[in-house]
């Protein structure tokens, strides 16, 4: 009977407790707050661009961040991260979610949470037009002399450190001005996200995407969300049905069609 009464007594505090845990989550703050805290690099098109620090950002994933924050009856505000400072930042609670073409990594889930995913990717090459068939296989690109450019921190870099053991990697800080690189002659290529090679072979000339439609690997692209269920849950389901709808598609012709600069 001590003992019964001793379970009882755990579980009535347990049930106690639960209104308080239940009040407490990120999705009620949000909305207490009145300000939807959205981290964005600005570094990566078509999701999320800033030319200057005075610029505002714009792209697909700052337009949908904005209705997000419609969808909650809030304001948003965009923060400013980095890819090298990105789960830092998360985990000082610096912004409620990112929003800037994150690639789903399990490193990074192992310390928080992603939405559904809303694209499919992939790692690809992208060089100069006349390098094409020089690069098309892992084989031909990791041979001695080969130059490979990365920016930090990032899916890119992690790739190439995981598949590039002869050819030199060089990191290059500028995500923005990395391609003219490329252009200029001083490196050979780089591996990025297939959607992001389609849209630099638009902006120069010079520059090819090596088959885009059949990149080396399989990813994924979601908003990355701290810990938190019931906020990943309102994210999941908005997204859901900005996707459903039509909406993402025709929001994503419309940032890939863009006279970026």
């Amino acid at each position: 009977m001590p003992a019964i009464r001793t379970l009882l007594i755990l579980i009535i505090g347990l049930c106690l407790q639960l209104p308080a845990a239940a009040q407490s989550n990120r999705l009620d703050e949000i909305v207490a707050r009145g300000v939807l805290r959205v981290g964005t690099t600005g570094d990566y098109k078509p999701f999320s661009y800033r030319g200057q620090p005075a610029d505002p950002f714009v792209g697909l994933d700052v337009e949908l961040a904005g209705q997000l924050a419609k969808s909650l009856g809030v304001k948003v505000e965009l923060v400013p991260t980095s890819w090298p400072a990105l789960m830092k930042d998360l985990a000082e609670d610096r912004f409620d979610i990112v929003m800037s073409g994150v690639s789903i990594a399990l490193d990074r889930q192992k310390k928080a949470l992603y939405s559904i995913p809303y694209l499919r990717d992939g790692k690809t090459p992208i060089t100069r037009c006349e390098n094409v068939d020089r690069f098309q296989t892992l084989a031909q690109i990791d041979q001695a002399g080969v130059r490979m450019i990365v920016n930090p921190g990032g899916t890119n870099e992690r790739f190439a450190r995981a598949h590039i053991k002869n050819a030199s990697i060089t990191v290059f800080p500028d995500n923005v001005a990395i391609f003219e690189q490329i252009v200029a002659g001083k490196a050979d290529l780089m591996i990025t996200d297939a959607i992001e090679t389609r849209l630099q072979q638009k902006l120069k000339p010079q520059l090819c995407a090596v088959h885009a439609d059949k990149p080396f690997d399989f990813s994924e692209k979601a908003y990355l969300l701290p810990r938190d269920l019931l906020w990943k849950s309102f994210v999941d389901q908005w997204l859901h049905q900005t996707i459903d709808s039509g909406a993402f598609a025709l929001l994503l012709e419309k940032w890939l069609a863009h006279p970026w600069p």
